[in-house]
């Protein structure tokens, strides 16, 4: 059996047997289900806000916010509840951005659900345990901040960004194991302060490898501080073996697959006569990937059309059906939509 047909067989497969995660009624909108986040529950599908605000990758600019909140709001009245940001989102002037517009959409959207409510005689709109936005921000381990003190400001930062008081997880960006051990410990006592102190409900880590999420577990299961998720770059084009799945079940969290497209890689829209902009990273990047993706995305293309989903569902479903949680970015409503398609 060739590479593909392997391919093509795990792919239906892993549709086949994928554990329920939504919701939906003849006549109804998907209803994203929920699943374990160490001690807390979120959504089993996400979104990732790395786009908002960022023109080098993206091509952000402030006049889509209106369209972003289109796209917010139909992933909220889905059930989506997790989102994942970072004080690090946004381009140079736009640092921060994405903090700020997640906490001006979910106050916008509580209050037109609220007069939607009391247009109808029905009474004011309460939000519940079950979808309470749920932020979970990575702070960036920069050079200046050495102290775990410095990290709980960020935090409050974050915080004052936001305008929210508490942060549903609180996670360290990347590692700095390789190049400031020190820093590396001092942060993850910052984190369990935050947690200590009210900050945040859990932690987590983000582009971490099975041994230091290991290591950092223990520490905090040393501090009686939950961890939540570990999140890497996981998909269809990245995954090769099951060892951080694997290193997520001993520390008791839940795996968070950013990039499920790889970028935009597996959305099928993109060859080597049609690559994003020039000046844009992306476009050398999928300009070296391409050639050795082919045969990856032909199965992904068949399994699509016997499925009668796009390429980006069947990829995003492939992640769910792995028991991780996908965090893909939606910029518009075509795109929020697609996403939920893939549940």
């Amino acid at each position: 059996m060739t590479s593909s047909a392997i391919l093509f067989a795990s792919l239906c497969l892993a549709l086949a047997a994928q554990t329920v995660t939504a919701l939906v009624l003849p006549g109804t909108k998907t209803i994203v289900g929920r699943v374990s986040a160490g001690p807390i529950e979120i959504s089993a599908l996400g979104c990732g806000t790395w786009s908002w605000g960022n023109r080098l990758l993206w091509d952000y600019d402030p006049s889509q916010d209106e369209e972003i909140y289109r796209a917010y709001r139909e992933i909220r009245d889905a059930g989506v509840t997790i989102f994942d940001t970072g004080d690090s989102y946004g381009t140079l002037d736009l640092n921060g951005r994405a903090e700020i517009l997640l906490g001006q959409f979910e106050r916008r959207y509580l209050e037109e659900k609220s007069s939607s409510k009391s247009m109808f005689g029905i009474g004011a709109y309460v939000s519940n345990a079950s979808n309470k936005q749920q932020v979970a921000t990575k702070l960036a381990p920069y050079p200046w901040r050495v102290t775990r003190g410095s990290y709980v400001k960020a935090c409050k930062e974050s915080l004052k960004r936001l305008e929210q008081d508490k942060l549903a997880i609180a996670q360290t960006h990347w590692s700095t194991a390789n190049y400031n051990v020190f820093q590396e410990g001092a942060l993850w006592e910052g984190l369990g302060d935050m947690y200590d102190e009210g900050l945040c409900e859990a932690v987590g880590v983000s582009n971490y490898g099975p041994i230091q999420l290991g290591k950092f577990s223990n520490r905090m299961k040393e501090r009686n501080v939950p961890i939540a998720v570990a999140q890497v770059q996981y998909s269809l084009m990245t995954a090769r073996n099951n060892e951080i799945l694997d290193a997520c079940d001993d520390a008791g969290c839940r795996l968070i697959s950013y990039s499920p497209l790889c970028l935009g890689l597996l959305t099928g829209k993109y060859n080597l006569d049609n690559l994003p902009r020039e000046g844009n990273p992306r476009r050398q990047l999928f300009r070296e990937l391409l050639p050795g993706a082919q045969a990856l995305l032909g199965t992904l293309d068949a399994v699509a059309k016997d499925v009668g989903k796009t390429q980006s569902q069947v990829a995003i479903n492939w992640a769910i059906s792995k028991g991780t949680v996908p965090i893909p970015g939606a910029r518009n409503l075509q795109q929020a939509q697609e996403n939920l398609g893939a549940v």
